[in-house]
């Protein structure tokens, strides 16, 4: 595997090998099966598969967050290099933002809930660092988790307000033996609230089995009263038609509906959806 740290050398490598798909992985590191399946998916349609590890600052809220976000950088390398991954894209903040300008986009609706409500200005963050990622690759496709469903929204509008021909692929969540949604985050978890989290999608797994007995809003009190009596803090719950990704107040406003929640665990904050019917 090439392990490329700079836009310059990364460009040169990419006009050798022009002529070939490229399929790009971005990341932040901390690398799980997840994101390994994005590998693997990237290894099956296209030539070269390039993964970049980039803990992007401009995507975070808080700045304890963005300082205990798990970096294993020496882990990850070894966890690509088995996947036969081609090549790792390690750039640092300057390469990636060389000047101090950031875009500002609209999305409309798509980003203005859930995540978008929450967290101000995050995909904004994550809409920059993108951008600027498929600017220097110009990947053939582009592979993200379906864990960050909204944030997959918003990859896809971004594509196509600027027109470009990149092909954006939703992979399935990987999920740990209990049920909780593989993310980076789990690292931060001491082993108890690691087993304990596997409640969030118990709960959501006993929504969509029983949600046609339950009014929407019984069924988020429902969820609530799981997660504290668990000790944990829910901070949304929302049942969205799966395109639109706008909130629902009665089950028939859909055919296509998921449930998003995201749950503080400790310190540490969860977000996770399922397909309700």
């Amino acid at each position: 595997m090439k392990i490329i740290k700079t836009i310059s050398e990364i460009t040169q490598f990419l006009q050798q090998v022009r002529q070939q798909s490229i399929g790009f992985v971005p990341t932040m590191g901390a690398l799980h099966a997840g994101h390994l399946s994005l590998i693997q998916m990237s290894k099956t349609k296209t030539d070269i598969t390039i993964c970049s590890i980039f803990i992007n600052p401009i995507q975070f809220n808080k700045k304890e967050d963005l300082d205990n976000y798990p970096r294993t950088l020496d882990a990850d390398i070894q966890k690509l290099e088995k996947e036969n991954c081609d090549v790792l894209f390690l750039p640092n903040v300057s390469e990636m933002y060389p000047t101090n300008k950031l875009n500002t986009y609209n999305f409309g609706a798509i980003a203005t809930v859930m995540e978008g409500a929450f967290r101000p200005g995050h995909f904004d963050g994550v809409a920059n660092v993108i951008q600027r990622f498929f600017e220097i690759i110009k990947p053939t496709y582009a592979f993200f988790g379906e864990k960050d469903f909204q944030q997959l929204a918003v990859v896809k509008e971004l594509t196509k307000q600027l027109n470009l021909s990149v092909k954006i692929v939703g992979c399935p969540i990987y999920r740990e033996p209990g049920g909780l949604a593989m993310s980076s985050r789990n690292e931060r978890l001491s082993p108890i609230e690691r087993t304990q989290a596997s409640i969030i999608y118990r709960t959501l797994q006993k929504i969509k089995n029983e949600y046609s007995t339950y009014t929407t809003q019984q069924a988020k009190e429902n969820f609530n009263s799981a997660m504290r009596q668990a000790g944990f803090v829910p901070e949304y719950i929302e049942f969205a038609d799966v395109n639109t990704l706008q909130p629902i107040e009665n089950w028939n406003e859909t055919s296509n509906c998921f449930a998003f929640v995201a749950v503080n665990v400790g310190n540490v904050r969860l977000i996770d959806n399922l397909s309700i019917f």
